[in-house]
């Protein structure tokens, strides 16, 4: 295995997923807060999942986003 070209692909993947999930929840909690289901002074629960079923890898990250 080329631990170098494997690093960069992980890199890579770990990128889009960051840029793209800030994107998503950007938008949902503007879409909320334009809606009045939301307000800037709360914190949201969050949960990330990422599967590799090939690796039979499951690993799960929970933590809080504050609004306001």
């Amino acid at each position: 295995m080329d631990q170098d070209k494997f690093n960069m692909a992980v890199r890579k993947f770990l990128k889009v997923v960051g840029v793209t999930s800030q994107r998503e929840i950007e938008n949902a909690v503007t879409k909320a807060v334009q809606a009045g289901h939301l307000h800037g002074n709360q914190k949201l629960r969050a949960k990330m999942t990422l599967e590799i079923g090939a690796i039979n890898l499951k690993h799960e990250i929970n933590g809080e986003i504050e609004v306001g």
